[in-house]
């Protein structure tokens, strides 16, 4: 199993501290490799929200090819934050050259561009530099798209976050997903490394997923930009959470009723029963089999976690008014927030979804048997 924390915050915090509370974890995850999703940027980042961040490792020759690709689309650097290690990596970790968080300003006619279209350009974009960099290895692309950053290594994340220097405060941010292992049901590879993102939706997860080939497959018959790779069979949790709340325009709440739903008798007096029957129809492909605990980021900020319904992988969030985690077990909570109010942790059960908004003030229960916000 591997092991996870992600924090929300209403300041700037040091990406270490989730890191530091996966070290906690260490007999839970097999300590060999780190992926971090930052959102909510501090630091020269801050303001700079339609500025989109490529983030990933190059070699000198692939970051000049990386700027002179995106240059050529209309954009213009406007910041960089390069880190290249001056002393030999810990052991497991390959050396590589430097790891660079690079925010490029749109030109004024892509900004008239739709936001859809922006949208699929900019993961277009982050696909074609990610196939090149395949061919070449000069460089690996993790995401490009404004206010994130994403940094994946192979090795011990404590390790890790010393040997990148992750407590630097140019990179501090308000929203940390932190995952504490690399891909072990295949071969070893970046790509493959928790968290994952397309358009400003992330997510983890820990578990694995015997229904992958089937949602794969329905997910790339969508024709949807993005919808690719999977060198993991945990990538499509991301994809389900990007079409539902994207493409189907469906509050995150109805995740849960698309990945596991509701069976015919817990259905029958809900008051949602019609739509929840014909989203159960039409989604069905989608339905996983787990186990799986997910954690998830939002464009709007809002994080959250839920379980699939044999609630056989572990989760609690708790905090306090402006911060807030969620971890595999107590023990990453405790060292993250130890001052909080240990009372009113929530552990999610097989219907439920915990969701703490963009304003850090509580945690959000709700569950399948609820009626459903209106949509949109």
């Amino acid at each position: 199993m591997c092991r996870l924390f992600a924090l929300t915050s209403r300041d700037p915090v040091s990406p270490m501290l989730a890191v530091n509370a996966l070290n906690v974890m260490k007999e839970g995850h097999d300590g060999s490799g780190v992926g971090l999703y930052l959102n909510g940027l501090g630091g020269p980042f801050e303001g700079m929200g339609d500025c989109p961040i490529l983030s990933g490792i190059f070699t000198d020759k692939g970051l000049r090819r990386a700027e002179e690709y995106i240059s050529e689309k209309g954009f213009k650097t406007k910041h960089s934050v390069m880190f290249t290690p001056q002393v030999e990596p810990p052991f497991g970790t390959p050396k590589r050259g430097t790891y660079a968080s690079i925010a490029f300003e749109p030109s004024a006619e892509w900004k008239q561009l739709s936001e859809a279209e922006q949208g699929r350009q900019l993961v277009q974009t982050r696909l074609d530099l990610r196939r090149e960099g395949e061919e070449t290895g000069e460089m690996m692309a993790f995401s490009f798209w404004p206010d994130t950053i994403m940094i994946k290594e192979v090795g011990d994340p404590l390790a890790i976050g010393e040997y990148l220097q992750l407590d630097r405060e140019e990179i501090h941010a308000r929203r940390i997903l932190a995952q504490g292992r690399q891909n072990t049901n295949y071969a070893i590879n970046l790509y493959a490394c928790h968290p994952f993102f397309i358009e400003g939706v992330c997510t983890m997860t820990n578990g694995e997923n015997t229904a992958f080939i089937p949602i794969r497959d329905y997910l790339q018959s969508r024709n949807i930009t993005g919808y690719t790779g999977y060198q993991s069979d945990s990538e499509v949790f991301t994809h389900i959470a990007h079409y539902t709340t994207k493409r189907l325009g469906l509050d995150i709440r109805a995740y849960k009723h698309v990945i596991t739903p509701l069976n015919s008798d817990e259905m029958a007096g809900h008051p949602d029963r019609e739509f929840l029957e014909n989203l159960k129809r039409t989604c069905r492909k989608l339905i996983i089999d787990g186990p799986n605990c997910v954690i998830g980021c939002l464009p709007d900020g809002s994080m959250f976690m839920t379980q699939d319904r044999k609630k056989l992988r572990p989760g609690v969030v708790g905090g306090k008014d402006g911060i807030y985690g969620f971890s595999s077990e107590i023990c990453g909570l405790n060292a993250a927030i130890p001052d909080r109010d240990k009372s009113k942790d929530f552990q999610p059960m097989h219907l439920d979804t915990a969701i703490v908004g963009p304003d850090c003030r509580e945690v959000v229960t709700c569950s399948q048997i609820d009626p459903l916000p209106r949509q949109r």
